[in-house]
């Protein structure tokens, strides 16, 4: 297993952790009956939420409480590297919070590559189809075993988590659009993906390369 990322990776602006992440790696160690097991993939998609000027993040409006109880962005709002983990029709969506403790901004993994334990993750999705496994971000959680218990831990420091660098890319390999699936501030560029990966979400008219099946880089070193 990799040496996981550091919290000073996350404690930067969202948009340069977005991009950053696309080619790390993350795990997630499950019980299961048969003993544990990791799943997991490569990251190819993500999306960053500001803190500031951005009326599609959660933390626009600040971390007040509701009726004396705390609000559903709260771990937004925690420490760098931690998981801000949130529910939209029924389904779980996991982020990495970024910059330091306090200012609310994070990046949404909206997409992976599957490279770990993918019987185990077709198994919770219900299809052995690998395109359908963690191509979108209520699919990735359900692959990963992700729920809101998973709210506000740490990932760096959990034995049950790794999230790790593994692939580099040029910036020519990365590609930029605006966010996909909201309905204000979409026209900033906060989207970042591995351009003609297979796995991204979303429209395959944002690409500029042929979509492939797997990871490479050279000729030694694939998934």
């Amino acid at each position: 297993m990799r040496t996981p990322l550091p919290a000073s990776f996350f404690d930067r602006s969202p948009a340069r952790v977005a991009r950053e992440l696309i080619g790390c790696s993350i795990q997630h160690r499950l019980t299961t009956p048969n003993g544990s097991v990791w799943v997991g993939g490569v990251i190819v998609e993500t999306e960053a939420y500001l803190s500031t000027n951005d009326p599609a993040s959660h933390s626009h409006g600040g971390a007040t409480t509701v009726s004396g109880k705390p609000r559903r962005n709260q771990s937004m709002f925690g420490p760098p590297g931690s998981l801000y983990v949130y529910t939209i029709h029924a389904k779980h969506c996991v982020n990495f919070v970024t910059e330091p403790e306090g200012i609310g901004s994070a990046v949404l993994i909206r997409a992976l590559q599957p490279a770990f334990g993918v019987e185990t993750m077709q198994a919770l999705r219900g299809t052995e189809n690998r395109q359908r496994l963690t191509s979108g971000p209520g699919m990735l959680c359900q692959a990963l075993g992700v729920q809101m218990e998973s709210d506000g831990i740490n990932p760096l420091s959990d034995s049950d988590w790794n999230v790790a660098s593994l692939f580099q890319f040029s910036d020519d390999a990365i590609t930029t659009t605006s966010r996909i699936g909201i309905s204000s501030a979409t026209d900033l560029p906060l989207r970042y993906f591995l351009d003609g990966n297979r796995f991204v979400s979303g429209r395959a008219r944002d690409h500029h390369r042929p979509r492939r099946d797997s990871l490479s880089i050279g000729s030694s070193q694939t998934f």
